[in-house]
């Protein structure tokens, strides 16, 4: 890996509103580019929307689907690429033959660089899972993506780098949901439009068990047990029929947060990431220490989850 300048951005996105939530990323990444960055990377679904699919037919969701790399958004995410001399990664939905799916992509001036398809589905059974890991180089750099959900099974975070990456994409659409965890739950539309008025109270929510304590939990042992470069990008305000608390951020593979976006707003962050913190990082010896002879256990099947391993059946008996 080299020394690279990466970015993490978070904005409010409109459902189905391509042309708006494009015009933000174009906005973001001139801002971005600005302070230096090689690559900006935006939320899971960030040019369509995403939960509000949810409630959507098949037909409604093939209408917002598009072909990757032929499609109009990756033509789109190019000539923002190529306008500010920055690599733009970012979501949508993916018609490819019969199936749909849930897939992000990194755009250079010269086109797709590369994309992932979630591998663990999510708010709509009409969405297929995606079957392949996604490492990629470029700029001298090796670089993982996984989408939300991917980032919540330990191992698959685990086989990323495995697979060799020194920096991983993370873009979620999450935060501030239903749950059975002491303190989660909705924020109230209401302290979100009130933000300007009483932002304490806006920020109490966003930072508290709903929001960034949560998130805190896991999110920083994922860069660290694995010894990489964590991009972490997320929505903040309303998200269909909920209001998400953004916090894009980026840890170092020691777990620590090296930038973070923390207005209540749009926003950028920049960061520096250097070779130097990955060659101690204590997550790549731990994976060179695992015994691999005791692990049988890790791929049999689980019945709880069916063939497909979709995790709604546990999400909808929970949520409410």
């Amino acid at each position: 890996m080299r020394e690279i300048r990466i970015a993490a951005a978070q904005f409010e996105a409109r459902d189905a509103d391509k042309e708006y939530n494009l015009g933000r990323i174009d906005a973001l990444a001139r801002e971005a580019a600005g302070q230096g960055a090689e690559l900006v990377s935006f939320h899971e679904c960030s040019i369509p929307g995403y939960s509000f699919i949810e409630n959507l037919s098949r037909v409604e969701i093939e209408a917002l689907a598009e072909a990757v790399p032929d499609g109009p958004s990756v033509e789109r995410l190019a000539a923002v690429a190529s306008a500010h001399g920055v690599a733009v990664a970012a979501g949508l939905v993916e018609l490819d033959g019969d199936n749909l799916y849930n897939t992000y992509v990194v755009v250079s001036k010269d086109g797709m660089v590369a994309k992932h398809r979630k591998l663990h589905a999510f708010v709509s059974d009409h969405l297929a899972n995606g079957n392949e890991f996604t490492v990629f180089e470029w700029a001298g750099c090796k670089i993982g993506i996984l989408i939300c959900y991917d980032n919540n099974l330990v191992e698959n975070p685990r086989i990323t780098a495995m697979l060799g990456a020194e920096i991983v994409l993370m873009p979620h659409v999450t935060g501030c949901l239903p749950s059975p965890m002491p303190g989660r739950g909705k924020v109230a539309p209401e302290v979100w439009r009130e933000r300007e008025r009483d932002p304490a109270r806006c920020r109490q929510e966003f930072d508290g068990p709903k929001g960034r304590e949560w998130l805190l939990r896991w999110l920083p042992a994922r860069a660290y047990e694995n010894g990489f470069y964590a991009v972490y990008t997320n929505p903040i305000g309303v998200e269909s029929d909920t209001i998400k608390p953004g916090g894009s951020l980026v840890l170092d593979p020691y777990g620590e947060i090296i930038a973070e976006c923390r207005r209540l707003g749009d926003e950028v962050v920049v960061v520096t990431l250097t070779p130097e913190r990955l060659e101690k990082a204590p997550g790549r010896f731990y994976i060179r220490a695992r015994r691999t002879e005791l692990y049988d256990k890790l791929v049999e099947p689980n019945p709880d989850l069916g063939p497909e391993g979709r995790p709604e059946i546990w999400w909808k008996k929970h949520r409410d």
